[in-house]
C-alpha cells in the first residue's frame, strides 16, 4: 500500500472564540518537523466557520487532493484535552449563526440519513495519547455547529462525493493555556501539548492505514 495522504483540517474563529486554537495548531504544523518529513502527502487546512463555504471547501480538497485520512480539529471549551468523537450526529442545532450570519441549512445534514461513527483508530489513538502522558476523553455528541457537520460530511459518501477518505473523524480540543485569562476554571492544554497531541494522532492513523487496520 502507497503512504497515505492526510488531510488535517482546524477552524477559524468564530462568535465567542476571537482566537481558535485549531488555527494555531494548523500553522504550528505547517512548521513542525512532521510536515517536513510528510511532505506533499500532508495537507493542512482552515476551514471557515460557514455551512455553505466548508462544504464547498471540502468538495474542492477532496478533488484536489483526494485524501486517504481525514482529521478534523475543533474547539471545545468544556473538553477535558483531547475529546475523541465516536459519532458524526444527523443534526444541526437551530438559531445558532455561522460567521456569515446564517443558519444551518437544515435541522438535518442529510435527510433521512443515520449518524455515522468515526472511521479514526480512536483506541489506538486513546491508547498513543495515554502513552505520550496527554489527556484524552470520549464522546458520543460532536455538538450541532459547523464541527459536527463537517465531521458528518466528510465521514458521508454522499454528501461531499470528492471527499471519499477511508479514515475520517473529529478531535475537539480546548483553549490554548493563555487564552484561559479570566477563565482559569477552564481546562486547557499548553501548545506544545497541543501539537505534541497532533502528531501523535497523524502518526497513528498513517501507521494504522499502513496496517490496514480495522478503524476501531
Amino acid at each position: 500500500m502507497s503512504d497515505p495522504r492526510i488531510l488535517v483540517t482546524g477552524f477559524e474563529p468564530f462568535p465567542g472564540a476571537p482566537e481558535n486554537p485549531t488555527e494555531w495548531l494548523i500553522g504550528a504544523l505547517r512548521k513542525s518537523q512532521s510536515a517536513q518529513e510528510l511532505g506533499e502527502r500532508l495537507r493542512l487546512e482552515v476551514l471557515p466557520v460557514e455551512y455553505e463555504a466548508a462544504a464547498l471547501r471540502l468538495e474542492a480538497i477532496g478533488r484536489e487532493f483526494s485524501p486517504d485520512i481525514a482529521i478534523h480539529f475543533g474547539l471545545a471549551q468544556p473538553a477535558q484535552g483531547f475529546r475523541l468523537e465516536r459519532l458524526a450526529r444527523n443534526a444541526n442545532l437551530a438559531n445558532r449563526l455561522d460567521n456569515a450570519g446564517r443558519e444551518a441549512p437544515a435541522p438535518m445534514i442529510a435527510a433521512g440519513g443515520d449518524d455515522i461513527p468515526s472511521a479514526l483508530p480512536l483506541e489506538k489513538i486513546a491508547g498513543r495519547l495515554a502513552a505520550e502522558g496527554l489527556p484524552f476523553e470520549w464522546s458520543d455528541d460532536a455538538g450541532g455547529y459547523l464541527c459536527n457537520y463537517v465531521f458528518y460530511l466528510s465521514c458521508s459518501r454522499d454528501l461531499c462525493t470528492a471527499m471519499n477518505p477511508a479514515m475520517a473523524g473529529f478531535i475537539h480540543v480546548p483553549l490554548l493555556d493563555r487564552q484561559r485569562a479570566g477563565q482559569e476554571a477552564l481546562p486547557s492544554l499548553s501548545e506544545d501539548d497541543l501539537l505534541r497531541g497532533a502528531d501523535a494522532i497523524i502518526d497513528c492513523c498513517a501507521a494504522a492505514h499502513a496496517r490496514k487496520l480495522p478503524p476501531r
